[in-house]
């Protein structure tokens, strides 16, 4: 399999880069990892004439800790990046426990936080986890730039609501009243599997009653889902093993599953049951986001 013919830029700043997007439109991709795109590229799934590389932009590569903020995460970090970041392991150790389920360790190096998001697969390890803790996208475009919640990016399987000319620039995570997160998933492989069903939630818990909760299901509908009804069930209920379970039954009726090669809609709808259950009450014992 070889690659398609293409001009090749490599910008040295996002404006550059957002320029020449925008000058080239369509017939433009741009290039991270490249774990997803030169795959695609050389089976003949997408064409591009010109490929813009942002493997130059260092300012998109950085975990950093902002002083009663929250953290920002370059949307060049790659996978291995966030597992082995203090600053995550410190604030968000679930968010580098979700990194370290993509793929295997060679795609990790690789993959970056930008190319999971964009790529848009419903099956996405990071989006779930980024979405229960309240994450926004940060996108820089060549008239401006915009932050949105990270649930809003997606529009369906492979689509977001970038523009051409649009790249994201960094994930923000702020600081939690939340007590707990978790994101667990089941694949049919120990490692370097596609999620069959991905569940993160995060939850603020005060003396043994849930105060908060937000839910984000993965490979079970078009785009990572938040499960809204089970989110409000939980707040102001007290933590007991029939609540949780409770909460597992609600959050597989918000999910819309397809059946596909690696399961049927009726075994990811159950699940979504029993690892809702499992994330919540993980969450809850653990008791760190």
């Amino acid at each position: 399999m070889y690659l398609p013919d293409f001009e090749y830029y490599a910008p040295e700043s996002v404006a550059e880069a957002c320029q020449l997007l925008s000058q080239f439109g369509e017939k433009a991709k741009v290039l991270a990892g490249g774990t997803d795109l030169v795959v695609k590229m050389k089976n003949e799934l997408l064409a591009p004439e010109v490929v813009v590389s942002v493997k130059n932009l260092e300012q998109l590569k950085k975990v950093e800790y902002v002083a009663g903020k929250g953290v920002r995460v370059g949307a060049l970090c790659t996978h291995n990046d966030l597992v082995k970041s203090d600053v995550l392991k410190d604030k968000f150790a679930s968010v580098a426990n979700a990194a370290k389920q993509m793929a295997n360790n060679q795609v990790r190096n690789r993959g970056t936080i930008a190319g999971n998001i964009v790529s848009a697969v419903p099956s996405a390890d990071l989006p779930p986890i980024l979405i229960a803790l309240n994450a926004t996208a940060k996108l820089v475009g060549a008239k401006g730039e915009r932050t949105l919640a990270m649930e809003d990016v997606f529009t369906g399987p492979g689509k977001t609501v970038l523009a051409n000319d649009e790249v994201l620039t960094e994930i923000f995570i702020p600081e939690q009243k939340m007590t707990g997160s978790n994101y667990i998933k089941f694949g049919l492989r120990k490692s370097g599997a596609l999620a069959v069903v991905g569940v993160a939630v995060a939850v603020q818990v005060e003396n043994g009653v849930i105060k908060d909760a937000r839910v984000a299901l993965g490979a079970v509908a078009a785009t990572p889902v938040r499960a809204k009804k089970t989110e409000e069930f939980l707040k102001g209920k007290k933590v007991t093993d029939d609540v949780l379970a409770e909460a597992g039954v609600l959050a597989s009726g918000e999910c819309k599953p397809i059946s596909d090669i690696r399961a049927s809609a009726e075994y990811r709808t159950d699940l979504v049951r029993i690892f809702t259950k499992r994330a919540l009450r993980k969450a809850v014992d653990e008791g760190h986001v």
